[in-house]
């Protein structure tokens, strides 16, 4: 009985030593590291003291690797030049992908625009016999061809077994909105002498992506009958200054593209976006932001877009989805954990095989056969 009170007595101390040591902690953590407050404006604005961002632990080795690459190549003015239309960066991108996929290419000129037209070296699938896909390469309506083109073509024509036919459009400075959307307009208006409106998709990153949802609306315009499909890639439908739009413009800058968030609040001096292709055109005019009118959105064929967590693109994506949704258009979203604006231009990276099966099984399941 002794032994049981003394054991019970040496168990109560042990406790109440825990439990100061438990009391103290914080407040000892707090003298020794305070945390910085996150502070709140009185109309909503959040600062956000600096913090560190790790890569995502979600994502394949590969892309963990692939996206440090990325963000540093950003910092490198050399790594963001372009040589004849293929920014440094990009180049081991092309290497791999010439190296990986089976393929034939044809420079050509369809409706007098230049165009660069793929098929897989093993021969187009039976089912796809009557099916082509139009690519509306990236680059900020100011390069990028032929290094976006190839990206976005190369695999998607091979492992969908499909023809591909990426327009070379005109591009800012030297041209200024609408001629990509008419140069868009001529290659389609020829390919529908082959092929029928309902077997035509078309699909695009970046600008690409813009302008595929900019020549939908174009085509609506000017009495041209809508696609088969259209994939928004890496974009939305909206735009601003400083990309696409939305706390996007904000949250992403620095763990994407490894450049620091604007200056909030804006300054009012500044142009609605700073792309010398748009220079003089109204961000009103659904030719320009077709997600700025719903009656055009609602006349959209099956739309699939695909953004990641880090793309700068991610809220107009997501806006441009929801709305869509609303507005009674089959759409599809796909967004990638941890990966950034144009993440699957890298071939060889697990993540971007899933993105192009998801491509390639929206336009096969949307097409006519």
């Amino acid at each position: 009985m002794v032994k049981a009170i003394a054991q019970m007595r040496r168990t109560v101390r042990g406790l109440a030593v825990l439990l100061l040591a438990a009391a103290s902690l914080p407040s000892a953590q707090a003298q020794t590291a305070p945390s910085p407050p996150v502070k709140i404006d009185d109309d909503g604005t959040v600062h956000v003291p600096a913090m560190a961002v790790p890569v995502s632990s979600m994502l394949s080795p590969e892309a963990k690797q692939y996206l440090t690459d990325h963000l540093k190549a950003m910092q490198d003015p050399v790594q963001v030049q372009q040589n004849n239309g293929v920014p440094v960066f990009m180049e081991p991108y092309l290497a791999e992908a010439k190296a990986m996929f089976a393929y034939t290419l044809t420079e050509r000129r369809i409706a007098g625009v230049r165009v660069f037209d793929y098929a897989p070296k093993a021969g187009i699938a039976k089912r796809n016999a009557r099916r082509v896909l139009i690519n509306l390469h990236g680059g900020g309506f100011m390069g990028c061809f032929p290094a976006c083109a190839e990206l976005e073509s190369i695999p998607v024509a091979t492992l969908g077994e499909i023809r591909v036919v990426s327009v070379d459009y005109r591009q800012g400075p030297e041209h200024k909105f609408p001629a990509a959307s008419e140069d868009v307009a001529q290659v389609y208006r020829e390919l529908l002498k082959t092929y029928p409106a309902a077997n035509i998709g078309i699909y695009g990153c970046s600008a690409g992506g813009m302008l595929t949802g900019m020549a939908t609306a174009w085509f609506q315009k000017h009495g041209l009958p809508r696609p088969g499909a259209v994939g928004i890639l890496c974009a939305g439908l909206t735009t601003s200054a400083n990309g696409f739009g939305g706390d996007a413009d904000y949250m992403t800058a620095a763990v994407g593209e490894a450049r620091p968030a604007p200056q909030w609040p804006p300054n009012g001096d500044a142009p609605w976006t700073a792309l010398p292709y748009f220079a003089g055109s109204d961000p009103t005019d659904p030719l320009v932001a077709p997600g700025s009118s719903d009656e055009v959105l609602r006349q959209f064929p099956p739309t699939l877009i695909i953004t990641g967590t880090r793309g700068f693109e991610l809220s107009s994506a997501v806006n441009t989805h929801s709305r869509m949704v609303a507005l009674g258009v089959d759409a599809d979203l796909h967004v990638w954990e941890g990966l950034f604006h144009g993440f699957f231009y890298k071939p060889d990276m697990p993540e971007s095989r899933q993105a192009y099966d998801v491509i390639l099984k929206f336009f096969d399941r949307n097409l006519g056969q």
